[in-house]
Parts: C-alpha cells; sequence; structure tokens
C-alpha cells in the first residue's frame, strides 16, 4: 500500500508518498503541487490521493513483470497489515512522542489480539463487532480500563477513516461501536502532614529534587527532567518552565526527547523561586561542580545544561522517577501513591489555603480552566458546605 501526506514548504503544499519498492526498499519521495497553502487544502488532497493511485498501480505493474504473478487488489489487504502500513505512514505525519503512543498500541496490542483471534482477516471484511469484541476483551480478560481503550479506539478509527477516505471502504466501521464510558479521574493524594513527612524521607536520595518539583511546584515529569540552569534566575527569584525531557520507546529502542516547549502553551509559566529551593540548587549545583572535577574526562557533557543529572552528569530518566518513587514509599511504609499524584496533591494543598481554581489553573499550567475544575472538582466540597449552611438558617424546625 502506497501512504502519503501533504506538508508546507515555503507556503507550497508538498507531496510526500510513503511506500516499499519493488526490492523491498522503503522510500520517501515528495515532489511539490505547485499550490499555495492558502485556500488550496482540499485540492492538494486530491493531488495526493490521485499520485497515491498513480504509484501503487507502477509498483503494481513492476510487480507483475518480476514475479509472473496476478496483481493483489485492495481487497485482499489483511487487516494487521493495513495497520502497520498506516503507522508507517504516520510516522511522519505526528509527533515522534504521538507516534511512539500509536506504535505500542498497535504492534504490543491491536495487531496481536487480531492475529490469535482472527488470523487473516481482510480490512475490507472487519465489523463492528470485531472491534467491539477486542474492546470487551482488553477491559474483561486483560484488565484495562475504560479510558485506555478510548485511547485504542481512537487509533483505530483513525486508521479506518483514512481507509475509507481513500477509498479502501466504503465506511467506517469504527464509527458504528459503542464507546466505553469514559471513566471519571479520582485522584490519590497526600495532606499536608504527609507531604511533610515526605520531603524529610528523601533527603539525600536520587528522587528528592523530582519530589519538591512535583510536590511544591506540581510540575509534570517531563518538566521535572526537562528544568535546566538558564531556567532558574538567581535575581529575580523565578524559575521558568518552558522546557521537557520525554522517554519513549520506538522500534524496540528507547529514546530521550528534548523539545523547547511544554505540553500546551499555557504550560509554559513562570514560578517564585522560594528559599528552601532555592539553597536546594546551590547545593545541586556545587554537586555537579565537584563531579565534574573528580570525574573529569569521564564526566557526562551533554547534559550540562540540566539540573537533573546523576553524579557522572548522565541526564535522570523520566522513567527512573516513577519506578524508583514507589519503591521508596514502600522502604518508609508510607501510602502508595503515583508520582504524578504529588502534582495532584499540589493543587489540594493550594486549594486548602485558599487558592482559588483559576490561580491552581495557572500555577500547574492547564490551559483552561475546565481541566483544573473536571480533576479537582472533589477540592470544591467546602464551598458546598457552606451552601448547606446557609440554606439550613431558613430551615423550618
Amino acid at each position: 500500500m502506497v501512504a502519503g501526506h501533504l506538508r508546507e514548504r515555503r507556503g507550497i503544499y508538498q507531496i510526500v508518498l510513503s511506500y516499499t519498492d519493488e526490492n523491498g526498499k522503503r522510500q520517501t519521495p515528495s515532489k511539490s503541487t505547485g499550490l499555495p497553502v492558502k485556500g488550496n487544502k482540499k485540492r492538494a488532497e486530491a493531488m495526493l490521493q490521485e499520485a497515491r493511485k498513480e504509484k501503487e498501480l507502477e509498483l503494481e505493474r513492476l510487480a507483475v513483470q518480476k514475479r509472473g504473478e496476478r496483481p493483489s487488489t485492495p481487497s485482499e489487504i489483511l487487516f494487521t497489515q493495513f495497520m502497520l502500513d498506516w503507522l508507517d505512514m504516520m510516522r511522519n505525519s505526528v509527533e515522534i512522542t504521538t507516534f511512539a503512543s500509536y506504535s505500542e498500541g498497535i504492534k504490543s496490542k491491536i495487531n496481536p489480539y487480531f492475529d490469535e483471534h482472527h488470523p487473516g482477516l481482510r480490512l475490507v471484511d472487519i465489523t463492528p463487532k470485531h472491534i467491539q469484541d477486542y474492546y470487551t476483551y482488553e477491559m474483561k480478560v486483560m484488565g484495562l480500563t475504560a479510558n485506555t481503550v478510548i485511547h485504542r479506539h481512537a487509533n483505530i478509527r483513525k486508521a479506518l477513516q483514512y481507509a475509507f477516505k481513500t477509498g479502501l471502504l466504503n465506511h467506517n466501521p469504527a464509527d458504528r461501536i459503542e464507546r466505553p464510558r469514559k471513566e471519571k479521574f479520582v485522584g490519590s493524594i497526600y495532606n499536608a502532614e504527609e507531604l511533610g513527612q515526605l520531603f524529610e524521607m528523601v533527603k539525600g536520595d536520587p528522587v528528592e529534587l523530582g519530589v519538591i518539583l512535583a510536590a511544591f511546584y506540581g510540575l509534570r515529569r517531563s518538566e521535572v527532567v526537562g528544568l535546566r540552569w538558564d531556567a532558574i534566575d538567581f535575581q529575580k527569584k523565578t524559575i521558568t518552565i518552558c522546557h521537557t525531557v520525554a522517554q519513549i520507546r520506538v522500534d524496540g529502542k528507547n529514546m530521550i526527547i528534548e523539545r523547547d516547549r511544554t505540553k500546551t502553551k499555557s504550560s509554559c509559566r513562570t514560578l517564585p523561586l522560594v528559599p528552601p529551593f532555592e539553597e536546594l540548587l546551590y547545593r545541586l549545583k556545587a554537586e555537579q561542580e565537584e563531579n565534574r572535577r573528580l570525574c573529569g574526562k569521564s564526566y557526562c557533557k551533554k547534559y550540562e545544561s540540566y539540573i537533573y543529572v546523576d553524579a557522572m552528569g548522565d541526564l535522570m530518566k523520566p522513567n527512573y522517577l516513577t519506578q524508583h518513587f514507589p519503591r521508596l514509599l514502600e522502604k518508609h511504609n508510607m501510602r502508595r501513591i503515583r508520582f504524578h499524584d504529588l502534582r495532584h496533591s499540589c493543587a489540594s494543598l493550594l486549594y486548602a489555603n485558599g487558592v482559588s481554581l483559576k490561580e491552581i489553573q495557572e500555577w500547574l499550567g492547564h490551559s483552561d480552566i475546565s481541566t483544573t475544575s473536571n480533576i479537582y472538582t472533589h477540592l470544591d466540597f467546602s464551598s458546598k458546605v457552606a451552601s448547606a449552611n446557609a440554606i439550613l438558617g431558613v430551615y423550618p424546625g
């Protein structure tokens, strides 16, 4: 199958095709449409589809010449092969972190299920029941949450929508299934006393910096690991959150993704540098300088601009935080919560001290206050108690 997408170059649409040639090599040629981006998206998409069809016919003719066989038709494409071809096309169309999520879902979960339960299932034969049965299997047999299955549904639906758009299917069967109901988030948080115990417990531990940044400043894991020295203004006493580091797995390989941007535009924010954290930063800076001196040429200089590095200068891996944190809690007999729950604990503590949801939204870097409200609805219970007391004033008897 020939995949393809549009990209912009100097204000002009370009067609980029993706296919395996007659020698088994992956090819990604591109050519200009000559169409300006403004007002020509539909025309460019039509040219893209025409280019795909022409290339498919060309490859089919070459296959006939090489093998002396009858050409395969779109109706012979297997569902699992189509999913892999679609995934290959998406590699250059989405963020690498998004692609990693697609790849994990399709290669590790979706395709293995269909290979086992429906071997040889053709794309044109897939029905809503096939998809519905897969969701039921994941939830009842594998124990996945509804929210995880909803993510899988998004992948399948998007892929099949592409098949429908390009004429491989005459409808999208994923549009005809009952999607699982999204589960409301209920966070597990630490109260002020537990956070105090936690701060004492992590002193000197590799996760100390991460715990403080997540629990006090409410940073996401990618923001914690992505904090750099140039984000700290010791004169103005500020911390600027605008760089992230993510750890993903693509094609069996772990990758570190460094980006000069946060999850959303609103996530880029400036927070006050409080004295205790300032002291910790000065201590970390001194330790890094000493480690650099002691290790000499063995010291890793690739991550010198980052704050969260180990004794050899290597960057703290995001996965280490989420793996080491629960072990530390268990070791000290503390109630188990996730590392990300420290961010929720931060929000809870802020609200308990009279900080409004709007201010919490800005502190945490949510793009919309509805996000803050939906996640932390439980924090607003005190206001409901006040409302109940007000009504009691006029209640008879």
